[in-house]
């Protein structure tokens, strides 16, 4: 058990998660919370009503709608916001934290307009000296929350604070791995939910495990085209943040970004799924980036581009899929550093 503090910024189904596998670690877990109603709920049920229903949290973990409170004097922070949020919750915090701080992002997402990482976005609003890495894999939150068995990848720029991560994170039914390809965990964490979306759409056209297969295939070949121009190495795709994480969110049920595909390839549209999802779907504003950085780098990639299109395009699932069999081909992995 730590004898040290810990806080969890983001108290969704995800950061209610972390904290309750922080709990088992450390006496006392901050979970700050950003609306304070659902603060007030969980204080009064030491439940997360809202986003993690009929999980019971122990007593060592404490709600908070205060940042201050939550931030001052801890050493480590767990960061699990949305990521068009980041940049916000960053300048909250850089008044509260104590040098030296470790941040540990626990997002997916690449921001639009700066095409920023969330490590990039950190370390452009906070001071050098405070730390940063981040936690990806094939983890869906209901099962962390209930103890079941999983791993994640700890990414840091220098492998020293990736395992430092490794054993803050890791438990009984956690098993962290250390890397020090940041900015390949990230992209792959990232990129994924797009894919995802793409795999929802053709379940939703009940087009079959052949295409849906394809799909992540494919789009595995699209995140490592971007990710390695980006500069992450290429092994890192094929890893827990790469295609352990692909597979989990393009077939799982509990997938957010799943089901908005879904939900696109049944004929229902964007602004109608979104207006009846109360989490993040981190997917849908990461299509931008993804289509903007495949622009940047002049890369192909047909399922990222159709994705696109059916999203902001209005463009219908059904004329994408035709589009998508006409692309002209190549070789299997053309395009992809380390692997053509």
């Amino acid at each position: 058990m730590q004898t040290q503090d810990i806080s969890v910024i983001g108290a969704g189904s995800w950061g209610t998660a972390l904290a309750l596998n922080l709990s088992k670690n450390y006496k006392h877990v901050d979970l700050w919370v950003f609306e304070d109603e659902l603060c007030s709920i969980i204080q009064k049920t030491h439940q997360n009503e809202w986003f993690l229903p009929d999980i019971d949290l122990p007593s060592n973990i404490q709600a908070t709608s205060d940042l201050e409170i939550a931030v001052r004097n801890r050493p480590v922070l767990i960061l699990a916001v949305p990521t068009h949020f980041v940049s916000q919750i960053a300048q909250k915090l850089r008044p509260f934290l104590v040098p030296n701080c470790l941040i540990i992002n626990a997002g997916k997402g690449i921001e639009n307009d700066t095409l920023r990482t969330i490590h990039q976005i950190l370390e452009h609003e906070l001071p050098p000296s405070i730390d940063t890495a981040t936690i990806s894999g094939p983890t869906f939150a209901l099962e962390i929350a209930k103890g079941a068995p999983s791993a994640l990848v700890a990414a840091a720029n220098t492998m020293e604070t990736a395992e430092r991560v490794q054993k803050i994170m890791s438990g009984p039914r956690l098993k962290v791995f250390a890397s020090s390809d940041l900015m390949g965990v990230e992209t792959g964490g990232a990129l994924k939910n797009v894919i995802a979306i793409a795999a929802g759409i053709s379940d939703g056209l009940q087009l079959g495990h052949n295409a849906r297969a394809a799909l992540i295939t494919r789009g595995l070949v699209e995140i490592s085209r971007i990710g390695t121009a980006l500069g992450a190495r290429p092994e890192t795709f094929s890893g827990l943040s790469g295609m352990g994480d692909l597979v989990l969110t393009c077939t799982g049920d509990l997938s957010r970004n799943r089901t908005v595909g879904l939900k696109l390839g049944q004929g229902q549209s964007l602004k109608e799924i979104m207006s009846n999802m109360k989490m993040v779907a981190e997917g849908v504003k990461t299509v931008k980036s993804a289509h903007d950085l495949k622009k940047k780098f002049n890369l192909q990639a047909s399922v990222i581009e159709e994705t696109y299109q059916i999203l902001y395009e209005d463009k219908s699932p059904s004329e994408a899929l035709k589009d998508l069999m006409k692309v002209n081909i190549t070789s299997e992995f053309s395009g992809v550093r380390g692997l053509s």
